[in-house]
């Protein structure tokens, strides 16, 4: 065990197989439905070798897909904490910023599914991995609250500036990345101000980029059903199951609102710290001229989405139909939700003169369920043939292509040390 010292205070953390990881540190603190303050200084050695808790949430409507993403982890709306793997002898090394996915509603970036052990090693970066308050707590707050998770992000990179040198980091190289609502968070980061300079390069994977029009009034339907959900309760003085079935309730609301609703809980334009809709174009184009940008999606990643369709479910007691529906259906969902935007962002990227690059995901195992659908770069980028084990997408053998995993390790990790001009192309495929 090894010690180091941070801007709160010193922690102990574990330094084995030539790598130092510092878990559940705290980066920050909140009371319910408020924004997120800088932990506290602390008295003494915190302890850092074990977890911190991941948000409360409902079970992941996508663990049919990917296995249970926070199995081991406790809950508490004390989730404020992030993990740093680093090389033990690191000095000045690219720092990568994870967010994880998970619809803004479920998941944790203390998860043994995001190890950053192969990352680290392989590539010469430190990894943090950022865990922040998601659905309820976090975005669509019953009393009509900003979006607390997105200030959290903006607080986790801070704290990143200020402590990362402590594990070998350096402030000035960061790269934020992310898959689905996590790369949807690292677009939403690009745009706001208080970000700015905070991360000077993005990956942004299969993020669900272009789900806003009409965000507002669903979000009145949505407060309204948890006000009902929650009838005499103060939301502040509510338990986390009446908050979280208030949620479910959010979510059913939403439903009515058409691909918006897949996307229930995400960020509010015009609510800070985000900029109103027509400040977008300026926006962007500012964000442009100062990160490189590395954006793609999978091949098949609509898949999921097309199995979770209520017109396909009633096809279930079919097992072959509902495949074939579903196999229909996925390309045009892939385009309309991930391929098609990713392609105009980074049209617009270059229209600014910003450096990009892109990719598709095209890799899958023989017997894959849902082909190459949305988070199978995860076990490849994260490689853990444990932690992924319980991974439906993977098929029976839960296979996994090791030279295309390290390739495309190397792929991210140059892209943090270099930028744009590290890729072989301006588009990649993988697989």
């Amino acid at each position: 065990m090894i010690q180091r010292h941070l801007s709160g205070g010193t922690i102990q953390v574990d330094e084995r197989d030539g790598l130092m990881r510092a878990r559940g540190v705290s980066y920050g603190m909140a009371a319910r439905f408020e924004s997120p303050q800088p932990a506290r200084p602390w008295p003494g050695v915190r302890d850092a070798t074990q977890p911190g808790a991941a948000c409360p949430q409902r079970p992941s409507r996508l663990g049919f897909v990917t296995g249970t993403v926070v199995a081991g982890l406790s809950t508490s709306e004390d989730c404020l904490v992030l993990t740093v793997t680093a090389p033990a002898q690191a000095g000045r090394l690219p720092v990568m910023v994870w967010f994880h996915g998970g619809a803004y509603v479920s998941g944790s970036g203390e998860s043994p599914k995001y190890d950053a052990a192969a990352l680290v090693r392989e590539g010469d970066v430190v990894v943090v991995s950022v865990s922040y308050r998601l659905g309820v707590f976090g975005y669509v707050t019953p009393g009509g609250e900003d979006n607390l998770g997105l200030r959290d992000q903006i607080l986790a990179l801070r704290w990143v500036r200020d402590n990362i040198a402590a594990f070998g980091g350096d402030p000035a190289n960061v790269t934020a990345f992310g898959q689905s609502a996590g790369g949807d968070s690292v677009m939403k980061l690009m745009l706001c101000e208080e970000a700015a300079g905070l991360f000077h390069r993005a990956i942004l994977q299969s993020a669900p980029l272009e789900l806003n029009e009409g965000r507002d009034r669903m979000a009145q339907a949505m407060r309204a059903a948890m006000g009902t959900a929650l009838a005499s309760v103060e939301p502040d003085e509510a338990t986390h199951a009446q908050l979280l079935d208030a949620q479910l309730a959010a979510i059913q609301a939403a439903q009515g609102f058409g691909l918006l609703g897949a996307l229930a809980f995400a960020p509010q334009l015009g609510r800070g710290p985000l900029p109103a809709v027509g400040d977008l174009p300026d926006r962007i184009a500012e964000a442009a001229g100062r990160i490189e940008l590395l954006i793609g999606y999978t091949r098949d990643d609509g898949a999921p989405f097309a199995a979770m369709d209520r017109r396909v479910a009633v096809l279930d007691r079919v097992p072959a139909v509902a495949r074939l529906v579903t196999r229909a259906a996925a390309p045009a969902l892939t385009r309309r939700i991930f391929g098609g935007p990713a392609e105009r962002l980074a049209k617009v990227w270059r229209k600014h003169g910003g450096a990009v690059g892109a990719y598709r995901f095209d890799w899958k195992p023989e017997q894959a369920p849902l082909g190459a659908c949305h988070c199978m770069e995860l076990p490849l980028l994260f490689e853990s043939s444990e932690a992924w084990s319980d991974a439906p997408m993977l098929g029976p053998d839960r296979a996994i292509d090791a030279q295309l995993a390290r390739e495309m390790r190397v792929r991210w990790t140059q892209f943090a040390h270099r930028g744009v001009e590290s890729l072989p192309a301006a588009s990649m495929r993988f697989g």
